[in-house]
């Protein structure tokens, strides 16, 4: 099962539209995606809408796909919380994941995907080595949140059809 994270729980946020569009790629390639989005959830305690998102989402996930916005030079609380909310750290043992960085700003959000990587590892998940940060995001879309930059769609096919590859 495969399941793409929206990281950040901040409304009308540009990361739950290219989680969109990456549940749209995967779909192009026979593959069902559910959709994280942080938005809304309360992450501060672990309550039984936390409980039934862990055991209905998480835990049958087996390859994650983390985009992860460039909060101050880093990746946001919020999805920290996810994994320190959690029951205990061995749900996430042993998946794979393939992050995103996603900024407004020019450089895509390296840094925090390199922090995010170093919290992934540590919970035992196999991180795929190709780290795709999406700089400017907001001009790569349209107002419907459709990405309209043929080299990113480029980027995102490639980097989805190698993840795929690599882990079957």
């Amino acid at each position: 099962m495969y399941t793409i994270v929206s990281g950040t729980n901040r409304h009308g946020s540009n990361t739950l539209k290219v989680a969109k569009e990456y549940q749209r790629l995967l779909k192009e390639r026979g593959i069902e995606a559910n959709i994280l989005s942080l938005e809304g959830l309360n992450l501060l305690t672990r309550d039984a809408a936390f409980e039934k998102m862990e055991n209905e989402i998480i835990l049958p996930t087996q390859k994650f796909l983390f985009l992860v916005p460039e909060y101050n030079g880093s990746y946001p609380g919020v999805l920290k919380m996810l994994f320190d909310t959690g029951s205990s750290h061995s749900i996430w043992w042993y998946k794979k994941a393939l992050l995103t960085g996603v900024s407004t700003g020019r450089a895509g959000n390296v840094r925090g995907m390199e922090h995010f990587a170093g919290v992934l590892n540590y919970l035992r998940i196999t991180v795929y080595p190709n780290l795709l940060p999406l700089s400017v995001v907001d001009k790569l879309m349209d107002g419907k949140g459709n990405f309209t930059d043929e080299n990113t769609i480029k980027a995102i096919g490639q980097q989805l059809d190698q993840f795929i590859e690599w882990f079957n």
